[in-house]
């Protein structure tokens, strides 16, 4: 049992790195913040298709946007499986700030993706492809998105964005009911 939920753990690890280099590697002014953004569009979007997130990551809402903290942490001083794979190096921008880039040492590995998931990272790259991170800001901010409800509709600064935000009333019933027919089935089949 230990050694299967270290194989998932591992999984997973290993499909979050690869999304960070199939970004880094399709978009241009692969930054920090930007890859942040990328993420939280990915996860949010597939929750909202499937019921699950793609790299298990929570968000959180900061002042800027959707951050998931502990990869946003991680960056600073990346651990050595993600160090062996994608370089994180500060250089300086046209404004006189530094900017964390963010650049693939290895090629994407697609073996771990799911069609919809690769199709859902296809459509993020050729949509924010040229955009820098401030002109993706407005879009993680929208009226009705999980960081808006969270950051500025209850004010709960760098708390928790709840996965559940992702979906609308009536998605919310219907994944209710498509979870309720499940259990049911389940359990006719446990009685057989």
């Amino acid at each position: 049992m230990a050694w299967g939920m270290k194989m998932l753990i591992s999984r997973e690890r290993e499909k979050l790195i690869n999304v960070i280099i199939y970004f880094a590697s399709n978009t241009q002014f692969p930054g920090k913040t930007k890859l942040c953004k990328l993420l939280y569009f990915l996860d949010f979007e597939h929750y909202k298709e499937t019921g699950r997130s793609v790299t298990g990551m929570n968000y959180y809402a900061w002042k800027m946007g959707p951050v998931p903290v502990s990869l946003y942490e991680e960056m600073d001083k990346p651990s050595l499986d993600l160090a062996a794979k994608v370089e994180f190096s500060e250089k300086k921008i046209p404004n006189g700030a530094t900017m964390l880039f963010i650049k693939p040492i290895r090629k994407f590995d697609n073996s771990y993706f799911s069609k919809r998931e690769m199709r859902i990272m296809k459509n993020l790259v050729r949509e924010y492809r040229n955009k820098k991170a401030e002109d993706m800001i407005e879009a993680t901010h929208l009226e009705n998105e999980p960081w808006h409800k969270i950051y500025v509709e209850q004010g709960k600064l760098q708390q928790l964005i709840p996965y559940s935000l992702a979906l609308r009333r009536q998605e919310k019933e219907e994944m209710n009911e498509i979870i309720s027919e499940r259990q049911a089935l389940i359990e006719h089949f446990k009685q057989i």
